[in-house]
């Protein structure tokens, strides 16, 4: 099947990478968001998100006149929807975005058109979300049009990179889906693409995150054992490691992002009688920024009331700006509650705003009055500080590394006490 024009509902950190890579290929991409303030800025090319090479990739491809930016879909060949699937107080998905958008091609929809969902989204959401909604076009999916699932596989930081060279996936809800699918991704694709079924490829997306969360909770458990019985849990773990079939991932302060905090409790709202390994690990994984507060309760004293704490890191992950669901945020926050006076500090994203916390916009504000300072997050700028210079800088002589970070020698060299993660404190 061959594809001139595209229309891409969504333009966030899936939405736009894929919508100036399908430019950059020769395609005629209309990128649609709903919020006007975010239309207004690309359309001038100034991004709201940071992602490594992204800006250029956008702005040769607005240039080019091959990507434009709207608040509405126009007819196009394809369309793909990328939009969030957050979920609800009760961790039941939201799936509103995805219903939203699928209702505003329906007056666009045209026969011989492929919709794509690219959402990650609960088993069935295709076929009896999606699919019914696009019907009320009164063209029937499967004949008139096609409709496909394909999620995305990529890891914030690495986007514009591994949205090419990862194997895609692209379940159909009928095999002349699946393939008109595989022809739109094989336009930039150089990894394999798989062709399944829509609810396999929706389930698959689901797995991969939940291994992961699965994983990272056990982890997390060690660390708390390690840390109950004086034992340090990365030693531990790199030697438990040597095991050719044993790797343990690493401990933190807990999970965050879009998907691995949020997508198992897909399967556990689909299948609640099936799923308690799950929906364990979620609580474990969810626990952990509250873990940590107790950590530094043990280092700084029961009552925090009035003391000051820089927390160094505010991302779900490394070297990126993405806070969706960061567990750093949520200790900044309950150490805020905890009474403690919170300044906060992240290389990457210098304003933002937590209730209860100040957000610095530069290292050296943040930690000049501070008792304390707690390392969240593994920006490579905040694990390579040089000690002696901080030290030079603040009046604080605690460092609670959470993320294992610093070099534990060089920064009491420099007249820290560190304690961290793992590590038994008295």
């Amino acid at each position: 099947m061959k594809f001139e024009k595209l229309c891409v509902l969504g333009l966030g950190y899936i939405g736009l990478p894929t919508s100036s890579t399908f430019a950059s290929h020769g395609l005629k991409v209309v990128g649609v968001d709903v919020n006007p303030r975010v239309v207004k800025s690309l359309s001038q090319g100034k991004l709201h998100i940071y992602e490594p090479g992204l800006r250029t990739l956008v702005q040769a491809g607005l240039r080019s006149g091959n990507l434009v930016v709207s608040e509405a879909p126009e007819p196009a060949d394809a369309f793909i929807i990328s939009v969030p699937t957050p979920f609800k107080e009760d961790k039941k998905a939201d799936l509103s975005y995805v219903i939203s958008a699928t209702k505003a091609i329906v007056p666009h929809l045209r026969k011989g058109n492929l919709v794509v969902l690219e959402s990650t989204s609960p088993p069935l959401t295709t076929t009896d979300v999606v699919v019914p909604i696009l019907e009320r076009s009164g063209l029937k999916a499967g004949e008139d049009f096609m409709v496909a699932y394909s999620p995305e596989r990529v890891l914030p930081g690495q986007i514009l990179r591994e949205l090419i060279e990862n194997a895609r996936v692209i379940g159909g809800i009928d095999k002349a889906s699946a393939e008109a699918g595989r022809d739109l991704y094989g336009i930039f694709v150089r990894g394999e693409i798989i062709l399944t079924d829509a609810t396999t490829a929706e389930m698959v997306k689901i797995m991969e995150n939940t291994y992961r969360d699965v994983n990272i909770g056990i982890a997390t458990e060690f660390s708390r054992l390690a840390e109950r019985f004086g034992v340090n849990v990365w030693e531990a773990i790199a030697i438990a490691n040597l095991h050719p079939r044993v790797s343990i991932l690493k401990p933190g302060i807990g999970v965050g992002g879009h998907c691995i905090s949020v997508d198992p409790w897909f399967f556990v709202e689909a299948a609640p009688d099936i799923t308690p390994l799950i929906a364990t690990a979620r609580r474990v994984n969810d626990a952990q920024p509250r873990f940590i507060v107790d950590l530094v309760r043990r280092a700084m004293g029961e009552n925090l009331s009035g003391r000051r704490v820089a927390v160094l890191g505010l991302a779900y992950k490394p070297n990126v700006d993405d806070m969706r669901e960061s567990p750093a945020v949520d200790v900044a926050r309950i150490l805020a509650e905890s009474g403690a006076q919170v300044k906060a500090f992240d290389p990457f994203k210098p304003e933002m705003e937590i209730a209860g916390v100040e957000v610095i916009d530069t290292l050296e504000e943040a930690i000049a009055d501070a008792e304390a300072l707690v390392l969240t997050v593994g920006h490579k700028d905040l694990c390579e500080l040089d000690p002696a210079v901080v030290a030079g800088k603040t009046d604080a002589r605690l460092a609670l590394d959470m993320i294992h970070g610093w070099d534990v020698a060089a920064w009491e060299g420099a007249g820290f006490t560190i304690k961290g993660l793992g590590i038994r404190q008295e």
